[in-house]
């Protein structure tokens, strides 16, 4: 009898997955049994994060090269889940909008949410019937701050993508992780009095790991009664 709550014999992808969430995602399925496939833009990277984690294999796919992205999962081929960590780093965050750069915003989605869109579509064709795609949100979606409103609305948009793309690719189950503060390569770089700024008023005051993040994309891949949700990892951020 296969354990509902193993990976075993499972194959993951893991795109984002050389830093940060995606790396502590592809960590876990592999502690979990999967066979992990690490793809990030830049083939070092990939390199460096499966020398980090000896038994995954990976490969650079840029999301924003839709012919690229076709290859990849021609190249990859049958696999049951995919979660998508991608093109966090590069939003521009801060700005009103009278100052936001147009430009970088649209480079910034092109990544974000278009390249998911991408792999998404050439995944489809090759992820199994009862396999599960994970996108990443954020809070500021739900509770928008003063000088953010383009990270807002891209949060927004993946998380709306997700519960559409569950309806249309159905019995592929499809769900949206909502990330509040976790304490990525970037944010650790971050002023430690700002970071704590953002989180005094959480239920939980603190930011969380990336481990901990990581357990939630994990759960909707095991949990195979879940899909088109949207589950908040964020110290109690939407009660606040």
């Amino acid at each position: 009898m296969t354990n509902p709550m193993s990976l075993a014999g499972k194959r993951v992808i893991a795109i984002g997955g050389s830093s940060g969430i995606g790396f502590a995602v592809a960590a876990l399925a592999q502690q979990q049994g999967a066979d992990v496939v690490i793809a990030s833009s830049n083939q070092a990277n990939v390199d460096a994060a499966v020398a980090r984690l000896p038994g995954t294999s990976g490969s650079a796919v840029d999301l924003r090269d839709e012919a690229g992205v076709s290859r990849f999962f021609d190249q990859v081929g049958g696999f049951d889940h995919l979660a998508i960590t991608a093109g966090d780093q590069g939003l521009p965050a801060f700005g009103t909008v009278r100052d936001l750069d147009l430009a970088v915003a649209r480079e910034a989605l092109a990544l974000r949410f278009w390249g998911s869109l991408a792999a998404v579509k050439h995944a489809s064709r090759a992820i199994a019937a009862n396999g599960s795609i994970t996108l990443t949100g954020g809070l500021l979606a739900h509770r928008p701050q003063k000088g953010m409103p383009f990270v807002t609305a891209a949060a927004g948009a993946m998380e709306s993508l997700a519960r559409g793309l569950a309806v249309d690719l159905a019995p592929v189950r499809v769900n949206a992780v909502c990330p509040g503060l976790i304490l990525t390569e970037r944010v650790r770089q971050m002023p430690e009095e700002r970071v704590r700024g953002y989180v005094a008023g959480l239920p939980l005051p603190r930011a969380a790991s990336p481990d901990e993040a990581a357990t939630t994309y994990v759960y909707v891949m095991l949990n195979s009664y879940v899909t088109g949700q949207v589950l908040a990892v964020d110290g109690g951020g939407l009660l606040v």
